[in-house]
């Protein structure tokens, strides 16, 4: 636990801190609630940058630490002396994010909760990890792996190395920190859409967006990456919405989009350019169909809603996306041979295993976040509620999400709409052109953008909104918040129903079981493992999956005896997992050595 928690605290700060500072170099004077995805991209170039370079993941930490710590000493420099506090002081930030940051933590430990202890997350659930385990060991040690020689992006495995490194934690608890921090970070980035509302609907709407319901079903089973890239996606359009609010005269204003988007390609290589390019063209279409990019708008056009802007894209507009275009290219240039690389990889195959783990093809309308299921892969009626509810629910926000539509398109949120355009090219690309598997990743990067289509319009209604309400009487006036309470008490239902469901495996990983299946081959094995690990951490599974490929037989430390047939025996002992080969003349007679001198010490089999 404490290890878990310590990754978690490494990763909030330096993200917070290192994105912090980078906006100010960009030219933002004020705390940006944009800070933490903007660090979170930053620290996975730097800690794939340094973690192959000689001393690994120690390298990593060390500049990491010092990033932070220069960070902040820089920030605490620029804050003003006496004087009152403005809304975008770290006073300020403090006091609105730490509701929401202690919120997210809560609602990201709730599977540990459930299953009473901490470990791999969605073990029995996705197999995924067991080859991100493997691969950040291989990595930790200098040594080549599947996925690194595959171009396979490493960037939040490195993080994970130098979390290990640096705190000297294992790395079962350094994905766990990681992948509970996403969910911490993705929340306080929400709040770059709702910092200037009440504190309770400004805390439910960043708590939901960043888990909402298909998020909180990736993140059940420790799929860190899509979570990753779901925060990039978010963050993203809102950095695309702040170039044209406070960052508007800023020469630097779309740099911090195209920070956001390195990180997204050390997370997800280029697929991750599949979504955010298309964000990008949208929105500066849009835009300069509004004029938007390179003017400002006026207030007669903003009263009345009319095109009323000068011309969008004007010289320093250009220039402004020509620099954050060389920092892309820049910061992107040494990962792009591996992301050519990673062009063959199997998942990319629509003839390869489309399915995954899933059962079929995952319905859209999840991304709504009313799908009262612990299983997100189950189709309406195969759980404990009817049909119906589903179809409720669907109707309920699908209503919601098309009025969040309107009015976004009222207010001219053109970053929102391009988000959303883009999300569903996506989608529909994924599932005509590629598998179930990848339709299921886009809708799960979609959802967050969804939620706040549909949360941003109720929660935060403008003046020309809000006003026919007052005038018509009580009961109009309390429709809004009745619906907005209604539809996060059943989205945050379904997402803490998803969260309690997750499996929580193993505690600690061993690269051995790896290494043996080279070993071991189809040949006939028997694996003993202790009780607490089968029963308690979903040890059966993750041992079926560590050792696949050939005929397994796992059992209890307490059921030791002979297996007939058995060529190769695994035990978990005091020093780890241990092999030894049964001789050929003891086959079908008694087990190997090993066994026989455990079963010797505890005695006959209970």
């Amino acid at each position: 636990m404490i290890g878990t928690y310590a990754a978690v605290l490494a990763v909030c700060v330096s993200s917070l801190a290192i994105g912090q500072a980078a906006i100010g170099l960009c030219g933002g004077r004020g705390w940006s609630w944009l800070a933490p995805a903007v660090g979170l991209a930053l620290l996975c170039a730097v800690c794939w940058g340094t973690v192959r370079l000689p001393g690994g993941g120690a390298v990593s930490a060390v500049v990491v630490l010092v990033l932070t710590i220069a960070s902040v000493a820089w920030r605490v420099a620029l804050l003003p002396h006496g004087g009152e506090e403005s809304d975008t002081s770290p006073k300020q930030a403090l006091r609105i994010g730490w509701p929401v940051a202690l919120g997210a933590l809560l609602a990201a430990s709730l599977p540990f909760a459930v299953e009473g202890h901490f470990g791999i997350l969605g073990t029995s659930f996705n197999p995924d990890m067991s080859q991100h385990l493997l691969a950040a060991d291989r990595l930790a040690e200098g040594h080549s792996s599947q996925l690194l020689n595959q171009g396979y992006p490493l960037g939040p495995h490195s993080i994970v190395v130098a979390l290990s490194k640096g705190l000297g934690v294992g790395l079962v608890q350094g994905f766990s920190g990681l992948t509970v921090a996403v969910a911490v970070l993705a929340s306080l980035t929400a709040l770059a859409a709702f910092r200037d509302l009440p504190a309770i609907p400004r805390t439910a709407g960043a708590l939901l967006v960043a888990f909402t319901y298909v998020v909180a079903s990736y993140f059940a089973q420790g799929a860190f990456k899509e979570t990753m890239q779901a925060l990039f996606l978010l963050a993203f359009v809102l950095a695309l919405r702040e170039s044209q609010r406070d960052w508007a005269g800023l020469q630097l204003r779309f740099v911090p989009a195209a920070l956001i988007a390195v990180g997204a390609v050390y997370t997800y290589s280029f697929p991750s350019l599949v979504w955010l390019g298309p964000v990008a063209v949208l929105f500066l279409i849009l835009t300069a169909a509004g004029g938007t990019v390179g003017g400002t708008m006026s207030e007669e056009a903003s009263a009345t809603g009319r095109h009323g802007w000068s011309p969008a894209v004007t010289g320093p507009a250009a220039r402004a996306l020509g620099l954050a275009a060389v920092v892309f290219a820049v910061l992107v240039l040494p990962e792009l041979g591996r992301m050519l690389d990673f062009h063959s990889f199997e998942t990319f195959d629509p003839n390869g295993p489309g399915l995954g783990n899933l059962f079929g093809q995952i319905s859209p309308f999840e991304t709504l976040g009313i799908w009262p299921s612990g299983d997100f892969r189950l189709a309406p009626g195969d759980g404990a509620v009817p049909a119906a509810g589903y179809h409720l629910g669907i109707a309920f926000a699908l209503a919601l999400f098309l009025y969040g539509l309107v009015q976004l398109w009222r207010r001219r949120e053109t970053a929102i709409l391009a988000g959303l355009a883009a999300a569903a090219l996506a989608y529909a690309a994924g599932r005509l052109g590629g598998t179930p598997y990848t339709a299921a990743k886009a809708i799960e990067i979609a959802s967050p953008l969804v939620a706040l289509t549909i949360l941003l319009p109720l929660l935060a209604p403008t003046g020309r909104e809000s006003q026919p309400m007052v005038d018509k009487g009580a009961p109009r006036r309390l429709a809004r918040p009745l619906v907005a309470v209604l539809f996060v008490l059943a989205a945050g239902a379904c997402s803490l129903l998803a969260l309690a469901n997750a499996p929580v495996g193993p505690s600690s990983y061993s690269s051995k079981l790896s290494e043996y299946r080279q070993v071991v081959g189809e040949g006939p094995t028997v694996v003993f493992a202790s009780p607490h690990f089968l029963e308690e951490e979903h040890g059966e599974p993750f041992l079926a999956w560590e050792l696949r490929g050939g005929r397994v037989c796992i059992r209890s430390t307490e059921d030791i005896r002979a297996v007939p047939g058995v060529r190769f025996v695994i035990a978990d002992t005091d020093g780890g997992w241990v092999l030894q080969r049964t001789p050929a003349h003891h086959l079908g007679k008694s087990p190997c050595p090993l066994v026989a001198e455990r079963q010797a010490r505890q005695g006959p089999a209970r």
